[in-house]
């Protein structure tokens, strides 16, 4: 099993005194509660800590896209991964992703191909659609989202793929292009697909064969095991089939010598991540997205009756979590011990039928010093007993024909 760590970014310094009603903070969050030395430290403590990931023999480090918000300081992740492929030697960095419809396509492919030349290989492509903040952002309808999600990831395949390509659509046109650099990894870097809930989503990673991670940390298992269902469908029509590299499984960890000691340490950061950074500026939820545009109507066909209030995505789920309700959470969270941890997470990709977890380390502004610790434990006390675990096909999710 492979295990890649996951990487917000976030800004490193707690706001909670700049939220109105106690609730919310502002949105758009001024330029003058900004503070450039927070940042360059920020950027510093974070491209320190993916060396780390590197000497300590994790498989890679995942890191995503996000905009106008301190929720996450990565608004170009190429320029990360550019930083980091000078600061690491043999770890994977999974763009986790690039949201295809807020920019220009054949930029993208150009700076994909660039950095996987760069890394000698070592770049996982991860496509996104963003978030409902992204589009009021960047000025890009919702509706539009889709369609123009589809179209660059068309013109990306040409670009990598054909020596030379044109193409006439409805918000790209180009004629005669040829790019250089093209990628080092042949005919094209892995691809690979975030899908937090909408059937069109699965419908198109299972189209074109791309592997998924179905849900976010905090997806319950029962959601996930739908998403999954529908996924292995999907790709069985296309003529694929379901295979654990076809799948990664995030999970939220915290290593402790207790279950008690993991609340007590990681539950503040754990609060302040849910209550205050997650969907800053925008909204989570379903029916508030398919009002918007940005999903469809049936988005959540796929998905059994239990599931369909976690499908609902409720932003109050995070906003209005206590200190008792996280430690209810633990008790199902691979936060404890090294024991339990590893047969949590060992358990949870088991049963998905999974071969890679995308870890998570550090939610919300957890102190450098306690993100590393948690690094350097989870490589001595954990990883090696994951990565010598070999996942097989989940027999329980298997719904197509042999």
């Amino acid at each position: 099993m492979k295990v890649i760590i996951f990487d917000l970014v976030p800004y490193a310094a707690e706001l909670d005194h700049l939220k109105e009603g106690g609730k919310e903070l502002p949105y758009p969050l001024s330029g003058k509660h900004f503070d450039p030395a927070v940042a360059a430290t920020t950027y510093e403590e974070h491209l320190e800590a993916w060396e780390e990931l590197d000497r300590l023999g994790f498989d890679g480090v995942a890191f995503n896209e996000h905009h106008c918000s301190p929720y996450g300081l990565m608004n170009s992740p190429n320029l990360l991964a550019a930083a980091a492929i000078q600061r690491t030697k043999r770890i994977k960095l999974l763009i986790y992703g690039n949201l295809l419809p807020l920019h220009e396509p054949l930029r993208l492919a150009e700076e994909l191909a660039m950095l996987d030349c760069m890394s000698r290989g070592r770049i996982i492509s991860g496509f996104a659609r963003g978030i409902p903040r992204e589009y009021q952002v960047h000025n890009v309808p919702m509706p539009d989202s889709r369609p123009r999600f589809e179209e660059a990831f068309e013109i990306l395949l040409r670009a990598w793929g054909e020596e030379i390509f044109s193409y006439q659509g409805k918000f790209w046109q180009y004629k005669d292009v040829s790019i250089w650099p093209r990628p080092f990894q042949q005919p094209r870097p892995p691809i690979w697909m975030p899908v937090t809930g909408s059937k069109e989503s699965l419908e198109f990673a299972g189209r074109h064969n791309i592997p998924i991670t179905p849900g976010v940390a905090a997806t319950p298992l029962g959601l996930q095991e739908d998403a999954v269902r529908y996924y292995a469908q999907c790709l069985a029509a296309a003529g694929h089939r379901l295979t654990p590299d076809h799948l990664s499984v995030a999970s939220n960890v915290y290593l402790a010598d207790s279950k008690e000691q993991a609340v007590r340490e990681t539950g503040p950061h754990y609060l302040y991540f849910n209550r205050t950074l997650f969907s800053h500026g925008s909204f989570t939820d379903t029916d508030r997205q398919r009002a918007g545009g940005y999903v469809s109507q049936n988005s959540n066909d796929y998905v059994r009756p239990e599931n369909m209030q976690a499908a609902a995505r409720s932003r109050a789920d995070f906003r209005d979590l206590t200190p008792e309700m996280v430690e209810q959470q633990a008790q199902r969270m691979p936060w404890g011990n090294a024991d339990e941890v590893t047969t949590k997470l060992i358990e949870r990709a088991d049963h998905l039928g999974a071969n890679t977890l995308l870890v998570s380390l550090n939610r919300g502004v957890m102190p450098h010093a306690m993100f590393m610790n948690q690094i350097r434990r989870f490589a001595k006390e954990v990883l090696p007993a994951l990565q010598a675990h070999e996942v097989q096909p989940s027999r329980a999710l298997e719904t197509v024909p042999a």
